[in-house]
């Protein structure tokens, strides 16, 4: 069975979702909900939110490697494929260095981590994997169904296409904020990541890979540097900001809404695409 992605998806955490959220999120078009940060093996609210939902797709973004145990997370893959089946995907990562005192070898942990999941059954064809550097970026074409970076640019996914080949799911996630104000945009921007998440290894490297210089990345990012990460202004301007990742390979966008109501923020961005019956890539099993 194949597992509709839609155009765009929504990344929420858990403090930003529950049921009646990803019913909102549903009904305004996206054909995604991406958990976001590190959601514990049980996958228990990814369950509840398709029990909500009808035909939204639930995807984890991701479960870290670190602390969720795979042989508990691929248990639960299997629970919600039995209930929900074709309607989940999970995404796998490494986490940060600054963040795991165990942190070490991430590749070779990682291909571990998948060996694990394939051994317990999970197929890779329902596997993606958050991959931003061309080592890690390979290693998701050839063990997974493809990749989902995140706090990425265009470029990168333009650089990423190529890395991955075609029939591979690229699947990036882009900071948005409906705001004309520029200085305002920029504000909020520095005051949650992207612009707090710029000493962050893994992102700093590829930003670097990117071309942006250590004066981007002082402080909480230099205007370029913030208006390259965060697509801002009107709703059809941060609409057309984030459809750029098309544009460059994208099968599918996921947008993390910055600001008060996140979920205000989508719903006006899924007006400005209109994507009520908007078709989105399909995962095959």
């Amino acid at each position: 069975m194949d597992i509709d992605l839609g155009l765009l998806g929504a990344h929420l955490r858990e403090h930003e979702v529950n049921p009646d959220r990803a019913i909102e999120v549903e009904r305004a078009g996206y054909g995604t909900l991406w958990l976001d940060a590190s959601p514990p093996a049980d996958l228990t609210l990814a369950e509840e939110l398709l029990d909500a939902t009808t035909r939204l797709t639930v995807g984890t973004s991701v479960v870290n490697v670190w602390t969720a145990d795979a042989d508990t997370v691929a248990a639960s893959y299997h629970r919600i494929e039995a209930r929900h089946p074709g309607r989940f995907l999970l995404g796998v990562g490494i986490g940060h260095r600054e963040v795991h005192a165990e942190y070490a070898s991430p590749y070779d942990t990682l291909v571990s981590y998948l060996d694990r999941l394939a051994s317990a059954g999970v197929p890779s064809g329902r596997i993606v994997v958050a991959a931003l550097g061309p080592r890690m970026l390979r290693m998701a074409g050839e063990r997974a169904a493809g990749a989902i970076p995140g706090m990425v640019t265009p470029e990168h996914t333009r650089r990423a296409r190529s890395i991955l080949g075609p029939g591979k799911l690229l699947l990036p996630g882009h900071f948005a904020l409906v705001e004309p104000d520029v200085n305002r945009a920029r504000g909020v921007a520095r005051s949650a990541p992207p612009g707090t998440a710029l000493g962050v290894h893994n992102y700093a490297s590829n930003l670097r890979r990117l071309g942006f210089t250590e004066d981007d990345l002082s402080g909480a990012g230099s205007d370029r540097l913030i208006d390259a990460l965060v697509a801002h202004g009107d709703p059809a301007t941060t609409a057309t900001r984030l459809l750029a990742h098309r544009a460059a390979g994208a099968d599918h966008v996921g947008v993390y809404p910055l600001g008060d109501d996140p979920i205000a923020t989508l719903v006006e961005i899924a007006e400005a695409v209109q994507l009520s019956g908007e078709p989105g890539p399909r995962c095959p099993s």
